[in-house]
């Protein structure tokens, strides 16, 4: 269950969490998943989960990466230069 089990009605009603949110994103069983690449660390089949304290871990097979973040602010992570740097730097680490 780590692929979009949504339906498009199912998302044009949800504004939960923003009017674009699931211009890139989908729902498995109790995690995110990326369907659609918006930026450096949204893979498509990468996922994972955002925590409302900061925290943040995604998992991505085709990386064959799991990576974890974890802070002390509260504050969705996405929001935050922390996690913008911590994922780029993740993924500018592989070494291909």
């Amino acid at each position: 269950m780590t692929t979009d089990q949504l339906t498009a009605a199912q998302k044009a009603v949800s504004d939960s969490f923003g009017s674009d949110y699931w211009d890139n994103r989908g729902w498995g069983f109790g995690v995110s998943i990326v369907t659609r690449r918006d930026d450096v660390s949204s893979v498509p089949g990468r996922f994972g989960w955002d925590g409302g304290y900061g925290t943040s871990w995604a998992s991505d097979p085709a990386e064959d990466m799991v990576a974890i973040l974890m802070t002390q602010r509260a504050g969705f992570p996405g929001a935050s230069g922390t996690y913008v740097d911590f994922w780029t730097s993740a993924y500018q680490a592989i070494d291909e």
